[in-house]
């Protein structure tokens, strides 16, 4: 059940457009006035374009006009008049015509709006990553990890399916997820022993900080958001002890990036300690999926990490 809704959810907008378009052909032959039915038609091409793009709008178009061509051939004395023949296939060739070029309208605004908001967001993300690798300059023991943790994380991504999107969402989130660290002193991140109760209360809200950050430009990422301010919760599944039925369902990718997250923090060197070789990281983490880790996640993590030290 709870895949049938993920389902519908992702594809919310194709199984919208299908509903409507088949609405829009039982109506060819359940409504008389053709004309009416005929502008009905309008709707599912719209909304294929201003949902899916130029391309899914067209093809919505093109799947109308032969809906319509193939109740003509089978039922043409209720589309075509005889009296009226070429003024009826002049009303059909302009409905089609306007039915196309209305997709590719609605569509290319679509596609535009999209590229702009791209565009922003990819502004966003620049000055963001500049922050987030000014913050790691400052200690030698975290450089670079936001880049490592994001490529890792995509890469987790990718291995389980994931759709484009989520991919990118993730990949962004892997590369922000420290970002409110920026909030926290830096004599903290920096300190070479281990922290006291109190300093690790502070330093862990940094997902609430950087969340909090990132929500102050806007709609822009979104998607984003909850991926960060989640990374640090542990995957837990329900049980019928007290304390677990309220938690909330981490977000998947929140769960990629939590085991993206631990894997190069226990590979790198910190003050303290000595970073563990990834055969000995990868097995801590395997020994904690479904308790800290989403052990779909785990699996392919290890298909992943293996792969990469079988090129080393």
């Amino acid at each position: 059940m709870e895949q049938l809704k993920q389902f519908i959810i992702k594809n919310f907008e194709k199984i919208l457009v299908s509903v409507i378009l088949v609405a829009a052909f039982a109506g060819t032959y359940l409504i008389e006035e053709k004309s009416v039915i005929l502008n009905f038609y309008y709707l599912p091409v719209l909304s294929a374009g201003y949902f899916l793009g130029r391309r899914m709008g067209l093809l919505t178009a093109i799947l109308s006009i032969l809906a319509v061509v193939i109740s003509t051939l089978y039922f043409p004395h209720a589309f075509l008049k005889e009296k009226e023949l070429l003024s009826s296939l002049t009303k059909l060739s302009s409905w089609g015509g306007f039915l196309i070029l209305a997709s590719v309208v609605v569509g290319t605004l679509y596609e535009e709006n999209e590229r702009r908001l791209r565009d922003l967001k990819n502004a966003y993300i620049g000055v963001l990553e500049i922050l987030s690798k000014y913050l790691e300059s400052t200690d030698r023991y975290t450089k670079g990890h936001s880049v490592r943790v994001s490529e890792l994380a995509m890469e987790i991504a990718i291995a389980m399916g994931l759709s484009r999107g989520e991919v990118e969402n993730i990949r962004v989130a892997g590369l922000l997820h420290d970002i409110g660290k920026i909030e926290i002193s830096g004599d903290i991140l920096r300190k070479a022993a281990q922290l006291t109760s109190e300093e690790k209360e502070l330093l862990d809200e940094h997902t609430v900080k950087g969340a909090y950050l990132l929500s102050s430009v806007g709609s822009v990422l979104k998607e984003v958001v909850p991926i960060v301010v989640s990374h640090h919760n542990y995957f837990m599944k329900g049980t019928d002890e007290p304390e677990n039925k309220d938690l909330v369902r981490i977000p998947l990718g929140a769960r990629v990036v939590a085991v993206a997250d631990a894997f190069d923090a226990m590979t790198s060197d910190r003050p303290y300690r000595k970073g563990m070789p990834p055969w000995e990281a990868l097995e801590e983490i395997h020994k904690n999926a479904g308790k800290q880790f989403d052990p779909e996640v785990v699996e392919a993590s290890k298909r992943v990490i293996q792969e990469k030290m079988e090129k080393v």
